[in-house]
């Protein structure tokens, strides 16, 4: 058995969006939205997705991996300001395994382009569950894929 663990980190991800905040936020509040852009990962297969998004709402995305293993992330949102800022606490497992716990807080602000958007987390892995950069890679690969479907959006090819 893995003995009891806790190791910190916490990252920032600012992203410079060509859509206004109203539409930037309505792409992570509405559900239909967010499932389309959520996935950071290809091929994997969707098993259960919703989304409640007001303060004390929830979140559940759980999919499969091509070897069939459980990534299930389950969120609360505690603070939600339309257009401004959402933050939320969630849990990651592999299969039954939780491998950790963050808060995310993303802020989004008018710019002359469109919205400054910044993405804080601050995770805890659980139990020796090493990371090695996967969390905040996959978060970038989310964030990526939010832009593109800002940018679809916009030009009307969802």
């Amino acid at each position: 058995m893995t003995r009891p663990s806790a190791t910190h980190t916490t990252f920032t991800i600012e992203r410079q969006l060509k859509a206004r905040p109203e539409r930037a936020f309505r792409a992570w509040a509405n559900p239909a939205s967010k499932q389309t852009w959520f996935a950071c990962h290809d091929g994997w297969a969707t098993i259960e997705y919703r989304l409640d998004f007001r303060a004390g709402g929830s979140e559940r995305n759980h999919t499969s991996d091509g070897e069939g293993l459980l990534h299930a992330y389950d969120a609360h949102y505690l603070d939600v300001v339309e257009n401004a800022r959402i933050v939320y606490a969630y849990e990651m497992k592999l299969g039954e395994t939780r491998i950790s716990a963050s808060l995310a807080t993303v802020t989004f602000e008018p710019s002359a382009a469109g919205t400054r958007m910044l993405f804080t987390e601050q995770v805890v892995f659980l139990d020796g569950y090493s990371d090695d950069g996967l969390r905040r890679q996959g978060t970038e690969i989310g964030l990526d894929n939010f832009e593109a479907f800002l940018d679809r959006e916009a030009s009307g090819t969802h």
